[in-house]
């Protein structure tokens, strides 16, 4: 029975949200309904039918990606250093890395628009996705190394004795065995790099705008647009479910078996 009252109190928001999106301004303001009463398409067709809106998920969906490579390219080589080699401060120098993660975007807020501001990639994707890469580096070395520590020492010995280099023992055997870390460690890249807004509002303005930002900008001289907004809500959740449902072996694996 509680289960049942959770899961109703967790997807109502959910299901609201997907309601009002079917609605007009008109319904949604004029009082509470549990269904459309007048249903309409009309908020969907306005963001497809709009390049400022539909580009603002095809930016997002860029610097994200971006973001997620770049990420896993940086961290497995560094989490592989932490899960193999010993050297001097490797303890402080893996609890600095991962403390960078604590601190708020609002503190490196300023030194990015300047820095970026004066290289010329301000409006740019690449701008948010190495911005993000700040916070969710020292989460994937964090994650993957994790996963590598469990990795036996012998396999890395008996590959270099076979004859394998480092790089080709290490694309084509280690990185099989942590696969599951990857898919873990690319999930919440993904979910951080698609809902922060600080980082990515102030550092774009017209070219590499996401859609968080244009959903910030939804007043007109009428009023809110309620419906429009909670369509693009409804499409703006839509990519995570995706990213869950296609990494969700890895994720409940991560969660048994990784540190995560």
């Amino acid at each position: 029975m509680g289960l049942t009252v959770y899961l109703i109190l967790l997807l109502m928001p959910i299901y609201w949200l997907i309601n009002m999106s079917f609605k007009t301004n008109t319904e949604i303001l004029s009082g509470l309904s549990f269904f459309p009463q007048n249903f309409t398409l009309e908020n969907y067709a306005k963001i497809f039918g709009d390049a400022t809106w539909y580009m603002g998920y095809v930016n997002s969906m860029i610097y994200v990606s971006m973001n997620m490579v770049i990420s896993l390219l940086v961290a497995l080589p560094a989490a592989y250093a932490f899960s193999r080699y010993r050297f001097v401060g490797d303890k402080h120098m893996f609890f600095w890395l991962l403390s960078n993660r604590m601190a708020p975007p609002a503190v490196f807020l300023l030194p990015f628009f300047q820095l970026y501001s004066s290289v010329g990639l301000f409006d740019t994707h690449i701008a948010v996705a190495l911005a993000h890469c700040l916070f969710n580096v020292p989460l994937a070395v964090w994650i993957l190394e994790g996963f590598m520590s469990g990795v036996p020492r012998e396999i890395d010995e008996t590959a270099y004795i076979d004859g394998y280099s480092f790089p080709k023992f290490f694309v084509k055997i280690f990185i099989p065995l942590i696969r599951s870390g990857i898919g873990v460690t690319a999930f919440f890249c993904f979910m951080f790099s698609w809902v922060e807004l600080l980082l990515a509002r102030t550092l774009t303005s017209v070219d590499a705008k996401p859609i968080g930002a244009i959903m910030t900008r939804t007043v007109s001289a009428s009023g809110m647009d309620w419906g429009l907004l909670a369509a693009a809500g409804v499409l703006t959740i839509i990519p995570g479910i995706l990213v869950v449902y296609f990494v969700r072996n890895h994720v409940a694996k991560g969660f048994a078996l990784g540190r995560v």
